[in-house]
């Protein structure tokens, strides 16, 4: 194969997420609620060589753009990546991703005394840190495994 060789095919329309750190593909389908089994046509490419990441995934969606929701959640476990929106085989838009202040509704509070995890109407609330996220009601700090935390679909 050559620098000059796909090594997965274009998409007609669609989102590619690029620049995800190498080993992060799987999260990052989980967090699109995509296992597999509803026949949407992704590809997946993991730890390809980055000039900027040294090894990279990437994530092809067919037929779906993300909204800002899936991107912001997105951030948390793949700040670096690229959201390039495809149509008819030609980029039509392309950012990177920014980490928002805080996330709403998206994660879900280790802390089992947290009024986000008994039977209350209250969504979870996360302010985003340097590293890691703190919950708004209790103050937990989740710094590893937060896409174990990841409740969206």
């Amino acid at each position: 194969m050559t620098d000059t060789e796909l090594r997965v095919s274009k998409i007609q329309k669609g989102t590619v997420i690029d620049h995800i750190a190498g080993g992060q593909a799987l999260n990052v389908l989980a967090i699109l609620g995509i296992d597999g089994t509803s026949g949407d046509e992704i590809s997946v490419g993991m730890n390809v060589p980055s000039d900027r990441l040294g090894r990279k995934d990437i994530v092809k969606v067919e037929g779906r753009e993300l909204s800002q929701n899936e991107v912001d959640v997105l951030s948390l476990i793949a700040p670096a990546a690229t959201i390039n929106i495809v149509r008819d085989f030609e980029v039509i838009e392309k950012h990177r991703v920014t980490r928002p202040e805080t996330v709403e509704g998206v994660l879900s509070c280790p802390n089992a005394n947290c009024i986000t995890t008994e039977n209350e109407p209250v969504d979870s609330r996360f302010e985003v840190l340097e590293a890691g996220v703190r919950c708004s009601y209790c103050g937990t700090i989740i710094r590893e495994s937060l896409a174990a935390h990841i409740s969206v679909a």
